[in-house]
């Protein structure tokens, strides 16, 4: 069994910045890869930010040189920094793992966190 537990969000204003936080925790053999998506009213969920193993980061076109994903191994935690939020990115923010609890790769979403940048 394993849980993700979303904090950090919350009401900003234009040009503000957030931190949000994950943590995973239960029967975790090995982490994959961890990432942020959001889901906007009306809209699909898409992607924000990923984190490999490895280091490696992937981060949406629209994010890109605002936000910044990064991992506590020690943890098991992830985060999103979020600098000059703008109204668009207001959405629930959800975490997302992939990660081996054994000899199979699972998948694990957070209960999402919302974040709202006023007009």
């Amino acid at each position: 069994q394993v849980q993700l537990v979303e904090s950090g969000g919350g009401l900003v204003q234009p040009g503000g910045s957030l931190r949000l936080s994950c943590a995973a925790s239960g029967s975790i053999f090995s982490i994959n890869a961890m990432g942020w998506y959001r889901q906007a009213p009306g809209k699909q969920r898409e992607l924000v930010a990923a984190i490999t193993s490895g280091g490696t980061t992937n981060y949406a076109d629209a994010v890109t040189g605002r936000f910044t994903i990064s991992r506590d191994n020690a943890k098991n935690t992830v985060y999103l920094q979020m600098n000059s939020l703008k109204p668009e990115d207001t959405a629930v923010y959800y975490c997302n793992l992939d990660l081996y609890t054994g000899k199979y790769l699972e998948n694990y979403w957070g209960q999402g966190t919302q974040v709202t940048v006023s007009s």
